[in-house]
Parts: C-alpha cells; structure tokens; sequence
C-alpha cells in the first residue's frame, strides 16, 4: 500500500498522531511523512481534522437530524449547485447525493426541535429547487466515524440457580 494511503488510514482513525508517531508506525522517515501529509493537505486530500464529540456527554443541547431533499436538478449543473447553496448554511454538517426515493440527504445540527424545523420551512423548504423533504430526528447515537460512542454496561443481575 501507498505512503499515502498508510498515512490516511492512519489519520482515519486517529487524527491527533503527530508525523514522528506516524513515521515510526510506518516504518518512514519523518521528512518523508511530512512531505506527504502536506502535499495532501495542499490537494485537498485532507480536508481537515475534525474532532468526534459526545455533545450527549457535555451541557450543550445539540440535535441532529437527518433531511432527505428531493430536487430538480439544474439544467448542466445537476444537482451540484443546489447541494452547494445547502451547505454554505451554518447548520449543515453534510449534503450527500444518494440514490433512492431523495436526491440529497442534509445532516443538521440544532439547539432544539425547533430550531431545525424553522431551518426546514423557513430557510430549505423554500428554495425554488426543493420539491420536497422529509426530516428524521437522531433519537441515539451509538457510533460516528467509525468509533463507539456508548459503553457497553455489563448486566448486573445476579445469576441465581437452583
């Protein structure tokens, strides 16, 4: 496998290794890594490094939702002009193009029910693209990003036999 792709399977699953830590689990030179890291970074191949929180675990109120949009696709532009005039909304935290009954799928965050409901009448709803949306509430999260955000508890009953 590539040094690149080495390097972003690595920062996959943990974003916080340093290029030293890197090098050494990769078996390169530091430079080499470096280099690397940052001519991906200058390609757009890393976009960022995100940070996966528990907001459930802090005081913040945070609801997710998920919106499946469906659309008129426009004329030699498809569907990504609508998709870029969604996510350059501050509560947007993904647009995705999926195949299916919806064309567009919209990952939001709010502070409350309300709050993502006024986003969806007031700001989604309205463009003159959308047909229409339908909006599923994130009731639990138990893994994002390919990490576990619970803890397994381990039953605490008392085995009584007879």
């Amino acid at each position: 496998m590539s040094l690149d792709m080495r390097i972003l399977e690595s920062l996959d699953k943990n974003a916080k290794l340093t290029a030293a830590e890197l090098a050494v689990m990769l078996g390169e030179s530091e430079d080499a890594v470096k280099a690397e890291i940052r001519r991906m970074e200058e390609e757009l191949i890393i976009c960022g490094y995100p940070t996966l929180i528990d907001w459930d675990k802090t005081e913040k109120h945070c609801v997710t939702a998920m919106i499946e949009v469906k659309v008129t696709p426009q004329r030699g532009k498809g569907f990504d002009e609508i998709a870029e005039r969604i996510y350059q909304f501050e509560e947007v935290e993904a647009v995705y193009l999926m195949s299916g009954g919806f064309d567009l799928c919209v990952m939001l965050k709010g502070t409350s029910l309300k709050s993502i409901a006024e986003f969806v009448s007031g700001k989604l709803a309205p463009m003159e693209s959308v047909l229409s949306t339908a909006t599923h509430f994130v009731l639990k999260k138990y893994k994002e990003h390919g990490l576990p955000l619970v803890t397994r508890t381990e039953d605490e009953r008392m085995l009584i036999t007879p």
